[in-house]
């Protein structure tokens, strides 16, 4: 069994807190008509060089039925500033458009079979994968961007087409796992694509 969720594979229930004061499972999101789930973090280079165009891409697509979950599962003991608190100053300040929450226990991540910060996954109404990968090609300086695969796969999926690139490989550091070297990943973890 690969790694990382294939596409067609069915969205993972979870439970998580997020820095709202609520806690959100899968059913949190049942009003959506598409949701992005991603893997992200507070230090990540390659996190907040593209905080900002995901948060274009949050806005732009808010209207038309589409919900984004954050989800930070980087262990607090590699990376300190990864902790719940931080991820609320975090919030506080940046004001972003989606759910931030906490994935402490790394199941979430492991589920979902995150590789890297950032990592998206579209999931259609019905919660099945229509895209995995990246955001953008060139999260950590997006004025050199040549293109948004996030925007792309879902201008496509709501307008009814097939997502013509439906998989790219995630672009950043890796998830920094509890309990192991800062660099490593799982041992079944590999490029998407």
């Amino acid at each position: 069994m690969a790694f990382t969720l294939q596409l067609g594979d069915m969205a993972p229930d979870f439970e998580v807190p997020a820095t709202d004061g609520k806690t959100y499972n899968l059913a949190s999101f049942a009003g959506a008509k598409v949701l992005v789930v991603f893997f992200t973090c507070n230090h990540c280079p390659y996190v907040t060089g593209s905080d900002e165009t995901t948060r274009a891409t949050a806005k732009r697509f808010k209207d038309r039925g589409v919900s984004f979950l954050g989800i930070n599962s980087n262990s607090e003991n590699t990376h300190p500033t990864d902790d719940f608190e931080n991820m609320k100053l975090r919030m506080a300040e940046q004001k972003f458009p989606w759910v931030y929450a906490r994935d402490k226990s790394q199941t979430v991540a492991l589920a979902y079979g995150g590789l890297r910060t950032p990592h998206f996954f579209v999931f259609d109404k019905d919660r099945e994968l229509v895209y995995t990968g990246r955001g953008v090609d060139n999260p950590i300086d997006t004025t050199k961007l040549t293109v948004n695969d996030l925007d792309r796969a879902l201008e496509e999926h709501l307008a009814g087409k097939p997502v013509s690139r439906p998989k790219t490989n995630p672009i950043g550091c890796n998830v920094k796992w509890e309990g192991q070297d800062a660099h490593w990943m799982p041992p079944d973890a590999c490029d998407l694509v």
